[in-house]
């Protein structure tokens, strides 16, 4: 006979425990099928209302730092709040209807995405499939408490901890299905939750019509000190309740999420990777002779690829033009869609994280990176700033076509500058993104190409190392030319601006940039936004002479002048 907490716990008595646990779940089945409940229908974007409540509690709690060993069920319950979430996050429950935890959640499974978590029964803490997620019925028990809404089923935890909300009676526990948490709106209300940091945040909204009060925050700061050992810590291995947790004493992983391959990254990655990490690609390069995901993966221990998001991606890509908001919004929806199939695949022991930055607001959305450490690849400015510095030139060029076409979404980027603000350090070999972070910017050198001998033309033109954008330059390289009167070498046969952009100038079109780097005795990129400046590393790799912006994040050269980013009179200077 074995024991719990010294009392004695026989296996019939766990029989006759699953018997009726069966029992009342048929009957459950059986009520809910004449439609008591429904799960509700789920909006995107912000709430679009009045909070009526909002609760706040810590992910963690003191007994993961008193024993290490415990922190593999509290990643587990965090990974299942995040799943969770993802069924929750902006349900939308009509006036007079009744809300169901288990309706709208469904049932806890590994097919479902759950994995092991902390789950507290008779007093100790077992390691269960969908562990947890008491932590979310806890809090939205006390949002609909503080909201006004009629509590139709509610059960309290058998056993309390201290400092947790079952000391306040604000706790509801669940068990599939027939321990249930049930509530009933007054009107309308969009439930909003989210992993912010290492918190979970539960908002009750109503519609901006609705007579609301002042909204109730329920706050717990006080992080649980006193809860009992799972059976990760537990002496006690004969119990019947206990259970062999797998992997709990394998080393932790590391997991990084690559995208489109850079070289600078590909050697950071490569030199930190080992056999306990995960590489995330969406298809591996190397091995199918893709070298736009050519990543050197061969230290990883694993690696795991989304090649169907890879072909929809690359079809996608083909339909739209080379530039514009149809492809800006084609490429948030690819991220999105990749982020979120590498986390369905990362595991509950990844205690660091390596992700690019496309795939950052997403992840940080689901809540996969409130577990865990983590770096981030920068491949753009941060999109609060990148859109600052938009906007600013598109004041001073009111007439382009292409520097107000698109904005991210807001609810994207402040969830990417949430989850910059919590990063580790970032990554990269910009130097204007570098100095967004100060000391948390780990800078990198840019890799160099090796180039053929470079001889000089006995033109005078400069070549525009840019497609024609606002973005790029174009507007003061053009106001430039027709300054100087210099002949203006532009790579191919399209405009984005406009189709006469140039009209009045001497313009030589060529279909590369090699081919107008033979032309030209100055490369120029006078750009507001440039990530990745591949042609001017060229062309100063070259020798030849580079007028550029401090958005183009260069290193200082010799061969390289820096010119104020919208000032045709610094490029004129320049030029001249």
């Amino acid at each position: 006979m074995s024991t719990i907490n010294g009392a004695p716990l026989a296996k019939p008595a766990m029989l006759a425990f699953e018997l009726k646990a069966a029992f009342f779940r048929a009957k459950r089945f059986a009520t809910d099928a004449r439609g008591v409940t429904r799960r509700w229908p789920l909006t995107g974007g912000s709430s679009g209302g009045a909070l009526l409540a909002e609760s706040s509690t810590p992910l963690r709690s003191l007994v993961a730092e008193t024993d290490p060993r415990e922190a593999r069920l509290i990643e587990g319950k965090i990974h299942n709040l995040y799943v969770a979430l993802r069924r929750l996050d902006g349900a939308v429950v009509p006036g007079g209807s009744t809300f169901s935890f288990w309706r709208q959640i469904g049932r806890a499974t590994r097919r479902a995405g759950f994995i092991e978590g902390r789950e507290l029964r008779e007093g100790c803490i077992i390691p269960t499939v969908g562990g947890g997620l008491c932590q979310l019925s806890n809090a939205l028990y006390a949002a609909a408490l503080d909201s006004g809404c009629e509590i139709v089923e509610r059960h309290a935890h058998s056993h309390f901890v201290p400092g947790s909300m079952t000391e306040r009676d604000r706790d509801a526990t669940v068990f599939w299905n027939y321990v249930d948490l049930r509530f009933r709106a007054r009107h309308e209300l969009t439930i909003r939750c989210r992993l912010q940091g290492d918190r979970l945040i539960v908002q009750f909204f109503a519609p901006v019509t609705a007579a609301v009060s002042q909204p109730l925050r329920s706050v717990l700061d006080v992080a649980i000190a006193a809860a009992p050992p799972s059976c990760i810590s537990c002496d006690r291995v004969a119990c019947t309740r206990h259970r062999k947790i797998h992997g709990a004493n394998s080393a932790p992983a590391a997991a990084f999420l690559l995208d489109g391959l850079w070289p600078e990254y590909d050697a950071f990655v490569a030199a930190r990777a080992t056999t306990s990490d995960v590489a995330f690609v969406p298809i591996d390069g190397k091995r199918f002779s893709l070298p736009r995901y050519a990543w050197a993966l061969a230290g990883f221990g694993g690696v795991k690829q989304a090649p169907f998001e890879a072909l929809v991606r690359a079809g996608r890509s083909r339909r739209l033009a080379s530039h514009g908001a149809a492809r800006q919004r084609g490429m948030l929806l690819d991220a999105e869609r990749l982020a979120r199939r590498f986390a369905r695949h990362l595991s509950s022991r990844t205690e660091h994280i390596v992700v690019m930055q496309n795939l950052l607001p997403y992840l940080w959305r689901t809540g996969y990176l409130a577990g865990c450490t983590f770096d981030v690849l920068m491949t753009s400015l941060p999109m609060n700033t990148l859109h600052e510095v938009l906007d600013d030139a598109a004041r001073r060029h009111p007439d382009s076509s292409t520097l107000s076409d698109f904005r991210a979404p807001r609810e994207i980027v402040e969830a990417e500058r949430e989850a910059l603000d919590r990063a580790r350090r970032v990554v990269t070999p910009h130097r204007e993104i570098a100095r967004q972070f100060g000391q948390r910017a780990l800078l990198l050198p840019w890799v160099v190409p090796t180039v053929p001998p470079y001889r000089a033309p006995t033109s005078n033109s400069v070549l525009f190392a840019g497609v024609t954008l606002g973005r790029s330059g174009a507007y003061e390289i053009r106001e430039a030319a027709r300054r100087t009167g210099t002949s203006i070498v532009v790579i191919g046969d399209r405009d984005a601006e406009k189709p006469d952009f140039w009209r009045g100038l001497d313009v030589t079109r060529v279909a590369n940039f090699r081919q107008g780097l033979d032309l030209a005795r100055v490369v120029a990129l006078p750009a507001f936004v440039e990530h990745r400046p591949r042609q001017l590393l060229h062309a100063l790799a070259a020798g030849v002479r580079v007028i550029a912006t401090a958005a183009c994040g260069l290193a200082p050269a010799s061969n390289l002048t820096i010119v104020p980013a919208g000032s045709a009179d610094a490029l004129t200077e320049a030029i001249l």
